[in-house]
């Protein structure tokens, strides 16, 4: 059972108590912006002149726009949150270009574990792990990146805990990004100047943005939290996914380290209670989240409703054997969630009850998530091969098959028929265009020095495509013109 010792209120850093270190407005150059958490201490006069803004602020609020702070969570541009929106749809309405041209690559300084997001125009946001700190001092700490989509230049690096390498990022339409740390849920500006950082118990895996523009974090101890997107404060009481410690059976219980079980994540294991990212049904306030119990044989599709101020429990059915494997995804409808696991299969299941619809062996353990356009599937892996299946209600029927391409990494989907997918093609990674319709190749485009397998592959908002991979760099593409 995860105990809950987090503070109930968040932490707040006015934005404007002191400018970054460095920043691109203040010295060309690629140099790191640097925020400490000891920079956002302020002096008596400091913290006198600051209330007094924020005093002002207030006036003018009162006296101008009620909407001064009404930013929008935005829809339908950029890549704001691991699987792009809400639904974990793995599919951008930006209809795809099939002929891509690499514009730029660069090493971030760390691997990668978690999917890059990016805002309304492109900034992009990454967590990783490095042995120096932004500014260079030794040490192994975690760091949040952001760069611009034109030329690959870093807007700025920010320092977090060594967890936060797996911890979930959002973006909203200001380039407001809200990302995972070591206890914590912090917000940046798009200059990475905090906002504000609220403790919560674990590490948040899962970031998604509710119908009314609050921030739903969930944890790895399986830690569920809503907070004001301008205040960080909580809107509702944590829910306990793993539910509440009983203090008096165990009156000496402590809280966990924030990271434990946090290596299980990557493959669903036992160590890790809640592995991936929540899929939310805005209209409904509706969401799901897979869950691993102690004890409990298989993992289990949870359905929370968020409504009344409160988050309660619709239903949970064990149904994930050896763990899960990807984030579930909603359909467009709202009346069908898609999730596979560790035995290899694809599963759809009714979001009113939790019923399963069908299941469909794949050959292969998916690994990441689904991409889901109009009804087709692509499953994302590290093995197996590129497939598309329709769903046909009661049963799905593979749409087209090349097992002659070997997955490594989430495939994705766009508008025009157009899907990427990363895979290998000799020694090399390369970046596949190919025909959601058919599966037939379009094109192809290497992956300089890319080994492995890859943690995301992205969609900006003009089309570009930007890909992460798992040592820790960036590959972004643009459309010809």
């Amino acid at each position: 059972m995860q105990a809950r010792y987090e503070q109930m209120g968040a932490q707040q850093v006015r934005s404007g108590s002191r400018r970054p270190e460095r920043n691109e407005h203040d010295r060309a150059g690629d140099h790191p912006t640097a925020l400490r958490r000891s920079d956002i201490r302020l002096s008596a006069p400091k913290r006198t002149l600051a209330a007094l803004g924020a005093l002002g602020m207030l006036a003018l609020t009162g006296c101008g726009s009620t909407t001064l702070d009404d930013i929008a969570v935005g829809k339908d541009k950029g890549w704001q949150s691991p699987f792009r929106d809400a639904r974990n749809s793995g599919s951008s309405p930006v209809t795809g270009s099939r002929h891509l041209t690499l514009s730029w690559s660069r090493p971030i300084g760390g691997p990668l574990a978690a999917a890059t997001t990016l805002g309304p125009d492109g900034q992009m946001f990454v967590t990783t792990r490095t042995q120096t700190d932004c500014v260079g001092n030794p040490g192994t700490n975690g760091a949040i990146f952001s760069f611009q989509m034109p030329t690959g230049r870093k807007r700025f690096c920010n320092p977090l805990g060594p967890d936060a390498i797996a911890a979930a990022s959002a973006v909203d339409s200001a380039n407001n990004v809200y990302v995972g740390d070591d206890g914590a849920v912090f917000a940046f500006n798009n200059l990475g100047q905090p906002r504000w950082r609220t403790p919560v118990a674990g590490v948040p895996v899962s970031m998604q943005f509710t119908a009314d523009g609050a921030v739903l974090s969930v944890s790895q101890s399986g830690q569920v939290d809503i907070l004001d997107r301008q205040t960080g404060a909580r809107t509702v009481s944590s829910y306990q996914v793993l539910g509440e410690p009983d203090f008096l059976t165990h009156p000496d219980i402590t809280r966990p380290p924030d990271g434990q079980g946090l290596g299980d994540c990557a493959v669903g294991g036992p160590q890790c209670a809640v592995a991936n990212v929540s899929a939310l049904d805005k209209d409904s306030g509706h969401f799901y989240l897979t869950a691993w119990r102690t004890g409990a044989p298989a993992a289990s599709l949870v359905a929370l409703h968020y409504a009344d101020k409160k988050v309660t429990q619709e239903w949970s059915v064990d149904i994930l054997a050896d763990g899960s494997a990807t984030s579930p995804a909603l359909s467009a409808d709202g009346k069908t969630l898609y999730v596979g696991d560790n035995s290899g299969r694809l599963l759809a299941v009714d979001t009113g009850d939790g019923h399963t619809k069908w299941t469909q062996p794949l050959g292969f353990t998916p690994r990441g998530g689904i991409s889901e356009r109009d009804g087709l599937l692509i499953p994302s892996g590290d093995d197996g091969h590129l497939l598309a299946l329709h769903d046909n209600g009661d049963s799905a029927g593979i749409a087209w098959e090349r097992k002659d391409l070997a997955l490594r990494g989430r495939p994705v989907q766009t508008a025009g028929d157009t899907g990427y997918a990363v895979v290998p093609m000799g020694a090399d990674l390369n970046l596949l265009t190919f025909e959601t319709t058919t599966g037939k190749t379009v094109a192809s485009a290497p992956l300089p020095g890319a080994t492995g397998s890859t943690v995301s592959t992205a969609i900006g908002p003009k089309g570009e495509v930007v890909v992460a991979d798992r040592l820790g760099e960036l590959f972004t593409f643009t459309p010809d013109k």
